[in-house]
């Protein structure tokens, strides 16, 4: 199955929780944090929304920072995907 968003919507993949801290302290998996950073799998087409013109920032592969609480969860094939609105990511993170 393949999801299309529409709109200025984003499907994404949130990366996996650090398990050790810098310093080497492992962490308990209820001590994690929900990932903020993710992989944008697909992108919608932009166009107008709310009738404003919105152009897609972001592309599939980029690697985002997005809002905390934002998006709608989502499984397709077995795998946890979040569908969030473009202005819900923060950042695009450059290696």
């Amino acid at each position: 199955m393949k999801l299309v968003p529409l709109g200025d919507k984003v499907v994404i993949k949130q990366l996996e929780a650090e398990e050790k801290t810098k310093s080497g302290i492992v962490l308990p998996s209820q001590s994690k944090e929900k990932p903020q950073m993710a992989v944008v799998i697909a992108a919608g087409p932009g166009g107008m929304v709310d009738g404003n013109k919105v152009e897609m920032a972001v592309k599939a592969g980029d690697k985002i920072i997005y809002s905390k609480y934002s998006g709608t969860e989502v499984e397709c094939d077995g795998e946890k995907l979040l569908v969030v609105r473009q202005n819900d990511i923060l950042a695009i993170v450059e290696d």
